[in-house]
């Protein structure tokens, strides 16, 4: 292998690494997010609130498009990432009400 191969080789494990750390973040903080809502979810089916809320929804989804914006990621990426989130909380919620 040539020098410049062998560092090529090196910073992609030290990218790929960086990947892995970032993949289990998102994977511990979705966790966290759906431990949440599914106390909103329980509080709601407990005082019969409807599973879900558009306008905070509609807020959540503007939010993470300033958001995305900032942090120099796709808003569209980002907003289909939210709102597939967001459709698997109320499927949560709305088994809760049953």
């Amino acid at each position: 292998m040539t020098t410049d191969s062998t560092r090529a080789q090196a910073l992609l494990k030290e990218h790929r690494d960086s990947i892995d750390r970032l993949d289990a973040i998102l994977v511990y903080t979705l966790a966290e997010r759906f431990k949440q809502t599914q106390a909103v979810g329980k509080l709601k089916a407990e005082h019969d609130l409807p599973p879900s809320d558009p306008h905070r929804e509609a807020r959540q989804i503007e939010r993470l498009e300033w958001l995305s914006k900032e942090a120099d990621l796709d808003p569209e990426f980002a907003k289909k990432f939210l709102t597939f989130i967001i459709s698997e909380v109320i499927r949560h919620h709305e088994q809760l009400q049953k």
